[in-house]
């Protein structure tokens, strides 16, 4: 069993970090709204897909406060088993998923509702990541940076099997910061960078179709192929560009509503902004998102221990790493990735798992400068 500090006598009321969750609900209540503009001129009027959000947002919501009453220190326990589950679902949709029409076989069929198993892993990952982290920082090197490659490579492992290469991308980035941030010993993250190098060479020459290929050329020279790989691009810059200041007006896009900008309710959801809410939305969607990074950057910084801080600066990766590429493919200046926007993109899943992640930082805030006794299990 692990060993677990306890906070004791916590007033979580009136240590709930309220700015921060007033900043997601914000965020999320701007993203429903988009979304739902997004899919208004689809055959059942976007209506099926707007009751998947607002159930996710309710469900999302509940599970940040549930999560923030709970101890941090005792995610050490539920993050193994949230991995174990979360591997157990990444075997499961290589037999069973569906989704390879959109080009990985990601998302699994529940009748009800569908899951994306690779969302929730995130969370696990980070969960579990932190473990190993902290005992490096501790002392404990060679064993716990073992143990932590061998965990990372079967997540990122089974995601690169379903061939969710964007997925897999967001992984890797998220334990490179994990492991930049912590300054983990600089050997080892020299080996980790430098056996990137062969597997992208591997990755581009024998395993990348001629299809993910045009995508990432597309990003540097859209015009070579207007009609092909570097159509959704065109088509997001041309739908941004033609906003302007104030947009165009919520449901009023010309471009979004006329169904010329393609997956434009997830991938391309920030075209929808662009266009419709204009310059002065898209700043406001992306403060928001700055603010709440921000906010856990100086969480992090002061949590009582590193355990929660290491947490905390993975939860802010994931969604700093979300947001840049899909805003940065978006505006045709990173590849088309499939990546959604963190509180904003249409996915239940997604939107679950980016309050679970929040969960975790409400939790380490509404601990960071408390008194710690000391307790075993």
């Amino acid at each position: 069993m692990y060993f677990v500090e306890k906070t004791k006598g916590l007033n979580i009321v009136k240590n709930f970090d309220y700015l921060l969750f007033s900043a997601v609900l914000l965020l999320s209540t701007l993203g429903f709204l988009v979304v739902r503009s997004a899919t208004l001129t689809r055959a059942d009027g976007g209506f099926r897909i707007a009751v998947s959000q607002l159930a996710g947002l309710v469900i999302g919501i509940t599970l940040a406060v549930i999560m923030s009453y709970i101890d941090y220190k005792d995610f050490k326990l539920f993050g193994s088993g949230l991995y174990i589950v979360s591997v157990i679902l990444l075997i499961v949709v290589l037999k069973f998923g569906s989704g390879e029409e959109l080009g990985s076989r990601s998302w699994l069929d529940l009748g009800f509702v569908t899951l994306q198993p690779s969302e929730v892993a995130k969370v696990a990952f980070i969960m579990v990541a932190s473990i190993f982290l902290e005992r490096i920082l501790e002392g404990q090197r060679r064993g716990s940076f073992i143990k932590l490659i061998l965990y990372s490579s079967i997540i990122i492992g089974l995601v690169v099997i379903q061939k969710d290469f964007g997925t897999s991308m967001v992984f890797m980035a998220i334990f490179l910061i994990m492991l930049f941030i912590c300054r983990v010993p600089i050997k080892y993250f020299v080996s980790m960078v430098a056996a990137i190098i062969p597997v992208g060479l591997i990755m581009w020459f024998f395993v990348l179709n001629e299809k993910r290929k045009g995508r990432i050329i597309s990003f540097l020279y859209p015009e070579l192929d207007p009609q092909g790989a570097g159509f959704n691009v065109l088509r997001s810059k041309y739908a941004i560009g033609s906003g302007q200041l104030w947009g165009k007006g919520l449901f009023e896009g010309i471009q979004t509503q006329n169904n010329m900008v393609p997956v434009k309710e997830s991938d391309f959801i920030f075209s929808v902004i662009g266009e419709e809410l204009g310059f002065i939305g898209a700043v406001v969607i992306v403060f928001l998102l700055f603010f709440i990074l921000i906010r856990c950057i100086y969480i992090a910084k002061n949590s009582r221990d590193k355990y929660g801080s290491i947490m905390v600066i993975g939860v802010a990766g994931m969604i700093a790493v979300h947001t840049f590429e899909n805003i940065g493919m978006s505006i045709g200046i990173l590849p088309c990735t499939g990546i959604p926007l963190p509180f904003v993109s249409q996915g239940a899943t997604n939107l679950v798992t980016n309050f679970m992640a929040i969960g975790i930082v409400l939790s380490v805030s509404a601990r960071r400068k408390k008194v710690i006794f000391n307790s075993s299990q």
